[in-house]
C-alpha cells in the first residue's frame, strides 16, 4: 500500500538564502529583517539547515543533501519540493514555477544523481505551462493524499486549476480545490501555497 509519509528526503543546502523579491509579490509572509546583514542571514540559515539535517538523521530519516550552485541566483533553493516530486511508481514530476529565478532551481544533475540510488521509470515535466503564464508549484501548491489518490489545492497565482487538472489526468489523483486568504494591510489576499495553511499526516 502507498505510504502517506516518507523515510527518505532530499534537501538543498543554501548558499544565498535571503528574501526573494520575485516571490515576495504574493508571498506576504516574507519580511525585511532589520539589524541583520545578508551574510548574517545566510549564516543563520546554513546553521539551521545543518542542525535540521542532523536531527532528521538522528531519527532514522535518510537525507540526501545537494549543495546549491554558485552560478545561480536562487534564494529559495531550500524549497525543492516546489519544483519536483517523487512517486512510489518510479515517476518523477517537475513543475512550472511563478518566479523566473525559481525556474533555475530545476536541476538535471539532481535527477541524474537520484537515479543512481532509486528506480526511476519516467520523468514528466509540467514546466511548459510557464509559457502560458500558468503555474503549479509542486507540493507547495498541492497536498497529496497518496494512499487515497486525492490532491488538495488552494487556488492562487501559483496554483492554477488548469495545470492541476493536467497533473490529475496524468497522475490519477482526484482534485479538491478551494481558496484560502490572509489579511495584509487590511486587504484579503490569497495564500500563495496550500502547504502554508494545510498539512496531512497518518495521525495527530
Amino acid at each position: 500500500m502507498t505510504s502517506q509519509i516518507t523515510n527518505t528526503l532530499f534537501m538543498v543546502r543554501p548558499i544565498s538564502f535571503k528574501k526573494n523579491e520575485q516571490t515576495a509579490v504574493n508571498n506576504y509572509f516574507q519580511k525585511d529583517l532589520q539589524g541583520l546583514t545578508l551574510d548574517q542571514i545566510q549564516d543563520k540559515a546554513l546553521k539551521e539547515f545543518d542542525q535540521f539535517v542532523d536531527r532528521l538523521r538522528a531519527k532514522g530519516v535518510e537525507v540526501f543533501v545537494f549543495n546549491d550552485r554558485n552560478s545561480a541566483e536562487t534564494p529559495d533553493s531550500i524549497f525543492p519540493n516546489n519544483w519536483i516530486s517523487f512517486h512510489e511508481d518510479g515517476t518523477i514530476l517537475t513543475y512550472p514555477m511563478y518566479a523566473e529565478n525559481r525556474r533555475k532551481e530545476r536541476r538535471e544533475d539532481v535527477i541524474d544523481k537520484l537515479k543512481e540510488g532509486f528506480e526511476v521509470k519516467e520523468v514528466k515535466s509540467f514546466a511548459h505551462w510557464e509559457d502560458e503564464g500558468l503555474f503549479l508549484e509542486g507540493t507547495g501548491s498541492m497536498i497529496l493524499d497518496r494512499p487515497n489518490k486525492v490532491v488538495y489545492a488552494s487556488v492562487s497565482e501559483r496554483t492554477n486549476r488548469t495545470v492541476l487538472a493536467d497533473f490529475c489526468e496524468k497522475s490519477g489523483f482526484k482534485p479538491v480545490t478551494f481558496t484560502s486568504y490572509q489579511t495584509v494591510d487590511g486587504k484579503r489576499n490569497p495564500i500563495y501555497h496550500t502547504n502554508v495553511m494545510m498539512a496531512l499526516g497518518e495521525q495527530y
